[in-house]
């Protein structure tokens, strides 16, 4: 919302800067963005008179003129501009005047010399000169009754200021220069000019045919029909400038009038051309397959959604938003039909997002406008249109004709006087809070301890008791509530041992050579059914754009769209991680502090890897990362525990080359290639490994236990079984840890380790050698030769056993 502060001053004045006023607009929740002077700084410029025009005898386009300044003698000043004249009204800069900067940002000077032979005392300005506006083609002539010899300064006010404040959407009533005086009033305590709304004495009984059909849209309909116009009339220079200083620029008189009224009083009129409607107007929803050119040229199709105005041919207008192009206003208009109505606010939301425009009016009516004071403002509108389009004799106001047919109900709102200490922070007595309601306009009943108010129907954000806590909070000064440190005892919480940080895991993984990347949760739909096999996603109402439509299930799809992202890029060694949220649907998760029912936010830790294991070096030969690379930095996560991978068909992964992680029997995730249908579909050379894990688990960890260092050397034993190649090695750990367990002869084995795999000569087809180191000590004794070969004996029993292995030979 953009203002002149002069205007703003003529509705209320209070005593203190513009700076001062800035700070309390600021602090009462009404946010100054911007204060901007109208006119940059300029001096000795003047209104002057143009005598006489002569001819320069050395220059074509020069013109020698008698200018007089109201300095007692004439100037006289040489002049290029074409449509300089004897008798008009110019501006003019003396000797010594100091000008605005130009393209070189140095101050211009005006100095006396001479011009092709002629002395010139002083300059003839336009407007672009002085940086009043874009427009240089000529001299800026001004009215007749310009005063000669005044400042232009303060002719035209141009010491004014353009106030600029960044409103919250539920304060739509300070979309006027009335509404941020009526808060300057009460917040300065200074009296408040309202504007005049006298009504305007109607000479014409005709009405206009109007049928408000649906009452869900437009709960109020006020209009006359003003007859005898001059639609070429000039819009006054004051009008004028208050538009341009409020960011509007003057087109009409007519139009300007509309939207002068706008902006004063925060109600968006339409002006219709009488003779271009069609029998009478119908204020519907649209039905589909209508459609209608608007004010922008934009022609439209509506359907139910949206609200029109419609006469008996079709659209004309689309409801609280913009006017039409068949029945707009011209210079030729001679006939008008004015409306003010009230327009329900949840019938223009979004409507002119749909048609990828904003309007000064929807913009207001979505947020809520006064509907009590429709006929008011029509007088106000009409006062302005005869005073400066009418016709002596001829011009004929109709009588309003007003429709009240659904208003918004004024619900009574309590609030009670210790509850608003109490949220504030500072003891208020019934006086003060009474005080502050008259301040504001507000209708109350009071009791002790206890106001009940009824909200006025300009303010559409008083609801519940906590409005009513911010009005007080707004008028008694933030500034004014001290800063009081929290009563509570400050308490510092040691994080638990057994828990790790994710800043604990981010920091892992960055050792691990991976990189933090940060993805949308939001996401495209087909990744949720390439990477999840999810066909039921988790749908945004709102999506920002069209390709992120549904909440992510695995943060997979996000990972693969950073390795593209980096390929296209021309980088070829690609590790990176991201720990984010996955939203999924389960209908036994219960509302809580940091949930919602039916929907469960699991945290999840994802990391991918492609291209080279390690930078190009001398030191190793290059190679692409594979499963047992990235298994092992999975591995060094999860350290000091233990973890199990068991093959398992995944959607995201490759068949042959994809596991389960299971924790403790627990699965917490999946690791693997990333299947080779994806690869090609996202255009990938090569096949990247990712893992996905719960953020939870990974943040358990065991807290450290004491066990003694043995003293005594260990034993190390080599041995290679003959196995059926069907036999997985992790069945063969299984079962030699498991002898560990349950075989006493077995406890001293320390430590095993698959050091070997064969295939090939001296084995059957069917057949594979894999030989395992194990360790063996005791912590009380040196092993002797009888225990080791009877711990191994056991080992190699269990493992024929349960697998029909054989010692290799």
């Amino acid at each position: 919302m953009q203002f002149s502060e002069n205007w703003l001053r003529t509705l209320t004045d209070p005593n203190m800067t513009s700076d001062e006023l800035a700070h309390l607009l600021t602090m009462s929740g009404l946010e100054v963005e911007e204060v901007e002077p109208v006119a940059p700084p300029f001096s000795n410029v003047v209104v002057a008179k143009v005598l006489e025009v002569a001819k320069h005898p050395n220059a074509d386009r020069l013109s020698v003129c008698q200018v007089d300044a109201g300095t007692g003698t004439l100037l006289n000043i040489v002049c290029g501009a074409p449509n300089v004249r004897a008798g008009m009204k110019v501006i003019c800069a003396m000797d010594g005047a100091v000008l605005p900067p130009g393209d070189d940002g140095k101050p211009f000077e005006i100095k006396v010399g001479k011009l092709r032979g002629v002395e010139s005392q002083g300059m003839l300005c336009s407007a672009r000169e002085l940086k009043l506006s874009e427009e240089g083609g000529g001299l800026m002539e001004l009215p007749d009754d310009a005063p000669v010899g005044s400042n232009i300064r303060d002719y035209y006010q141009l010491n004014d200021l353009k106030f600029t404040i960044k409103l919250t959407p539920n304060r739509a009533d300070c979309l006027s220069v009335l509404g941020v005086a009526r808060e300057v009033a009460a917040l300065a305590q200074t009296p408040l000019k309202q504007p005049s709304f006298a009504p305007v004495p109607a000479s014409l009984s005709e009405k206009l045919p109007v049928k408000v059909s649906a009452s869900d849209l437009c709960g109020r309909f006020s209009g006359r029909i003003i007859r005898g116009l001059n639609a070429r009339a000039v819009t006054p220079n004051w009008m004028k400038q208050r538009l341009e200083r409020s960011g509007l620029r003057p087109i009409s008189a007519l139009v300007d009038i509309s939207n002068y009224v706008m902006l004063e009083l925060g109600r968006p009129t339409h002006v219709f051309d009488l003779d271009k409607i069609n029998g009478g107007l119908d204020i519907r929803w649209g039905r589909k397959g209508e459609s209608v050119k608007l004010l922008n040229g934009n022609t439209v199709e509506v359907d139910e959604w949206v609200g029109v105005i419609a006469d008996d041919q079709g659209v004309e207008a689309l409801a609280g938003i913009m006017g039409g192009d068949a029945t707009a206003v011209s210079l030729e208009t001679q006939n008008i039909y004015l409306e003010a109505a009230f327009w329900w606010p949840h019938a223009i939301q979004g409507r002119g997002r749909r048609f990828n425009f904003s309007t000064d009016a929807a913009h207001r009516f979505e947020r809520g406008v006064d509907f009590a004071t429709t006929v008011e403002h029509i007088e106000r509108i009409t006062a302005l249109i005869v005073e400066i389009c009418g016709l002596p004799g001829q011009t004929q106001v109709g009588i309003v004709d007003d429709q009240i047919l659904n208003l918004p109900q004024r619900h009574p709102v309590k609030v009670r006087t210790e509850r608003a200490s109490k949220i504030i922070g500072i003891p208020f007595s019934d006086t003060q809070i009474a005080e502050i309601f008259s301040r504001l306009g507000l209708e109350f009943k009071q009791e002790p301890g206890l106001f009940t108010v009824t909200p006025p129907s300009f303010r559409f954000d008083i609801e519940i008791e906590e409005d009513l806590i911010e009005e007080i909070a707004r008028v008694y000064g933030f500034e004014n509530i001290p800063a009081l440190p929290p009563v509570e005892a400050n308490e510092i919480r040691i994080a638990p041992e057994n828990r790790r940080s994710l800043f604990t895991i981010r920091r892992q993984l960055a050792d691990l050579d991976y990189q933090e990347v940060i993805n949308f949760s939001f996401v495209e739909q087909q990744w949720e059914t390439d990477f999840a096999g999810n066909a039921e996603p988790i749908r945004l109402l709102n999506p920002i754009a069209s390709q992120m439509s549904v909440m992510r299930s695995s943060l997979v799809g996000s990972l693969i769209a950073n390795v593209r992202h980096n390929l296209n890029r021309k980088l070829n060694r690609i590790r990176v991680f991201e720990i984010g949220a996955a939203f999924l649907r389960d209908p036994s998760q219960e509302d809580g502090p940091l949930a919602i029912a039916g929907y469960r936010q699991p945290k999840r830790i994802a990391a991918v890897a492609y291209g080279p294991v390690a930078e190009e070096q001398w030191g190793q030969s290059t190679r692409n990362v594979d499963f047992f690379d990235v298994k092992a930095d999975l591995e060094a996560l999860f350290a000091p525990k233990a973890l199990r991978m068991v093959p398992v068909q995944h959607p995201a992964l490759h068949p042959g080359r994809s596991a389960e992680i299971l924790v403790d029997g627990t699965a917490v995730g999946f690791i693997g290639e990333l299947h080779p249908r994806w690869q090609q579909k996202y255009e990938l050379p090569l096949a990247p490994v990712v893992f996905e894990v719960d953020a939870a688990i990974l943040q358990q960890r065991e807290l450290p236990v004491y066990q003694e260092i043995s003293k005594f050397p260990a034993v190390s034993r080599d041995i290679a079984l003959i196995v059926k190649q069907s036999v997985q090695a992790q069945k063969l750990v299984d079962v030699f840890e498991r002898e560990k367990r349950e075989n006493p002869a077995c406890r001293i084995l320390q430590a095993l380790v698959l050091f070997d795999e064969y295939r090939g000569k001296g084995l059957e087809n069917n057949e594979k050698s894999l030989a395992f180191r194990f360790t063996l000590q005791d912590t009380r004794s040196t092993l002797q030769d009888e225990a080791v070969e009877a711990a191994m004996a056991a080992l190699i029993a269990a493992a024929t056993k349960a697998h029909d292995a054989r010692l290799r030979s």
